[in-house]
């Protein structure tokens, strides 16, 4: 997803202000430096008298014009030996960039700088409300053996791990091919069985990619878009700005759909939510604990038919994971 430009401009704001950190303790060495060796301030009046008559030689082609650079060069050696005579380090009046390939701009030429590819990431980890749980909760820490292996469930004709396998393969493959192919998930099944813990691992994968993911539970969604439609508080572009940042992020995370308060409200903006991602090709996964008939009666029939049309079904099986651990 191309960055709005509120969030361009916060990445950018970090850089303006390393430049300024720059400039100021460039300042800051070039007065302690003249401070202690009184011949510097004479010297650089000689490079700038030096340089502007380099500068008119150029124009006027004048035969001087390398013995000019040589006066300058020559100077700038003096410099050098005089920084280390009075216990400066040579380059010490060199700029100290954050980074050095870029000099703090952000930019290699017209190609964005690692350091700045990296700010993204940390930029939108911070805003997708999941930094903390993806160190722990991650394709890395994927375990197969908390899902049974000795049954066969009759809703997939499979184990709950060789169930787990097939939606594992089917999830990396989303992952692999999401920048061309976007595409959207229910998550179902009882309690415990992973459901949040396989939808943070996809985050983290998309995240470390660059893509914006936005993880809200049911609950908050409702929560967020009842404040911004009815606080009279917010500006008109505060709620455009909070909406739009749910409703267009790369990857939108819905957990535990149906814990919330159902009503005529949360189901006109589920199904205006669910509606605009899928005419956007935005993906989302939605995760709950609801049965198939429990969605339709507790929500619309176009918010049934709009899932079970346009999502990838998963049903996990297996026993609750949680309390599995707990008894370890």
């Amino acid at each position: 997803m191309v960055l709005t430009n509120s969030q361009y401009e916060q990445l950018m704001s970090v850089y303006y202000e390393r430049q300024l950190v720059t400039e100021q303790i460039s300042r800051e060495r070039q007065e302690e430096v003249r401070r202690a060796i009184p011949e510097w301030s004479g010297l650089d009046a000689d490079v700038r008298a030096i340089s502007l008559e380099h500068a008119r030689a150029r124009l006027s082609r004048g035969s001087h014009e390398r013995d000019l650079e040589r006066q300058i060069e020559r100077i700038k050696r003096q410099k050098k030996q005089l920084l280390t005579a009075h216990g400066f380090p040579a380059d010490y009046l060199k700029p100290v960039y954050h980074c050095p390939d870029c000099h703090d701009t952000g930019y290699v030429g017209s190609r964005k700088c690692h350091c700045f590819e990296r700010e993204i990431v940390n930029f939108l980890y911070a805003q997708s409300n999941l930094k903390e749980v993806l160190d722990q909760e991650n394709f890395s820490r994927f375990d197969f053996s908390l899902y049974p292996d000795d049954y066969v469930e009759e809703a997939t004709g499979q184990t709950p791990r060789d169930n787990m396998r097939h939606i594992y393969n089917i999830t990396m493959d989303f992952v692999e091919h999401f920048h061309d192919t976007p595409g959207n998930f229910l998550l179902y099944g009882n309690t415990g069985v992973g459901k949040t813990f396989l939808s943070h691992c996809i985050a983290k994968e998309l995240l470390d990619r660059s893509h914006t993911v936005v993880y809200l539970t049911s609950v908050k969604l409702f929560d967020i878009l009842e404040t911004y439609k009815f606080d009279r508080e917010f500006s008109h572009t505060e709620r455009s700005a909070a909406v739009s940042y749910i409703l267009d992020s790369d990857l939108l995370i819905l957990d535990d759909l149906g814990t919330e308060l159902n009503n005529s409200f949360t189901s006109s903006q589920l199904y205006h939510c669910i509606d605009t991602r899928l005419n956007s090709r935005c993906s989302t996964i939605i995760s709950t604990n609801l049965s198939f008939d429990d969605l339709r009666n507790q929500y619309s029939e176009r918010i049934f038919s709009r899932i079970t049309s346009y999502y990838t079904l998963l049903k996990l099986t297996g026993d609750d994971i949680r309390l599995k651990k707990a008894c370890l």
